[in-house]
């Protein structure tokens, strides 16, 4: 049973999504569960749809791919044509190519949640002809701000989660989404040798999100080998579940950490994976927790607005860090997230720093209730930060 089979819910009138419709082909990649298939349906109208996490679709189209191309030859060329989950057939991504080079279709919607076998396979990625997007779960843009931020830390965001009658079917179905995904993106896929090792390896990892990851300290925790290690972080990124937050490097006179650290696509599903809903999670976890959503906002921000520029955090080996730091040309802007209900200066340090021999724009975002401006910072609570980010007074000058 897939995920979407779990809680099933009609989000078509539900939720506004801020990505914009391509205007030509493009491949819509995001994690199970975000609403690309709602999506395209709800946007793109009367598209044929290919839907290959149906066995007899997929099964037909892995070993007759040519049939694909004769039914979208019998299609008019202003029909959008989606093809779901499209790394289960990998060679239709050569019809494809084919039919936009050589018969004139352009209007191809390509999903996908993960890029793995598409990159293993050596596929044709239509030679840079199709645009990238990617889905997230929800914001609080698209939400309205009608979900308490408590609930995003806890839950998260994905759909199914924010629509659930209530936090028992949350949690179950968070609970289920890391066992489907483990069952059938990652056993069933192939992905993986050792299934269990895997399990092993996905809790440690969660309990170390968004730390700085040393992969050969995280390697021993797991029991396993560090290159092992370095192989499965590669299947969480090309699943989807997570990706990595470099460490930004502004000047080679100054020291700094070079190492990334890695941040899971949803907090809900982080904390499902990290067994939080069976048992205490350490004491600072709920802060873990709100980077992961202010990472998220921003990074659906970056791409649906099309902002332009580079995201890291900034740390020295002293232990002074900046939790984002957005970069772009001349303009620097320092984010430091604190999950505490009272101000104090000392929150402030890391960001002086990086003012130190440069302007930077500077935000601490808290979950306290008061706005405050502190020496030039601008001190919002979650909720307000992330209005302001999606209206571009963060990010955007």
């Amino acid at each position: 049973m897939y995920i979407a089979a779990i809680f099933t819910v009609n989000l078509a009138s539900m939720f506004a999504r801020d990505l914009q419709t391509p205007r030509t082909a493009a491949f819509l990649f995001g994690p199970r569960g975000t609403g690309k298939s709602t999506w395209a349906r709800e946007t793109l109208g009367n598209a044929w749809f290919v839907n290959l996490l149906q066995a007899e679709e997929m099964l037909l189209y892995q070993s007759q791919p040519t049939q694909f191309r004769a039914r979208v030859l019998a299609l008019p060329k202003d029909r959008w044509i989606v093809v779901d989950e499209v790394q289960r057939a990998p060679g239709l991504l050569d019809e494809v190519h084919y039919l936009m080079e050589e018969k004139g279709y352009r209007r191809f919607l390509l999903t996908g949640s993960s890029a793995r076998k598409l990159k293993r396979g050596a596929a044709n990625l239509l030679a840079g002809r199709a645009l990238l997007k990617h889905l997230f779960p929800l914001t609080t843009h698209e939400l309205g701000s009608t979900i308490p931020v408590p609930q995003l830390l806890r839950y998260g965001a994905l759909p199914t989660s924010v629509t659930a009658e209530d936090d028992e079917l949350r949690e179950a179905y968070l609970r289920a989404y890391v066992t489907v995904y483990l069952s059938e993106e990652i056993r069933a896929e192939g992905l993986v040798r050792n299934l269990g090792t895997f399990t092993r390896f996905l809790e440690v990892a969660a309990l170390a999100a968004g730390q700085v990851t040393n992969v050969s300290g995280l390697a021993r925790d797991a029991s396993i080998s560090r290159e092992t290690a370095r192989g499965y972080f590669e299947v969480l990124v090309d699943t989807l579940v997570g990706s990595w937050l470099p460490a930004w490097r502004p000047r080679a006179k100054v020291k700094e950490v070079a190492l990334p650290k890695f941040y899971w696509f949803d907090p809900g599903v982080l904390r499902a994976a990290a067994g939080g809903f069976d048992s205490p999670l350490p004491a600072d976890f709920e802060g873990i927790m709100l980077e992961h959503l202010v990472l998220h906002e921003i990074r659906a921000h970056m791409h649906y607005a099309n902002v332009k520029g580079t995201l890291g955090y900034w740390a020295t080996p002293s232990g002074t860090e900046v939790d984002f730091v957005y970069s772009q040309g001349a303009r620097t802007v320092g984010i430091e997230v604190k999950h505490s209900r009272n101000w104090k200066n000392s929150f402030r340090k890391g960001l002086q720093s990086l003012c130190e021999g440069r302007k930077a724009q500077t935000w601490v975002v808290y979950r306290g209730e008061e706005e405050m401006v502190v020496d030039g910072t601008r001190v919002m609570p979650v909720a307000s930060f992330l209005r302001r980010l999606h209206a571009g007074e963060v990010l955007g000058g």
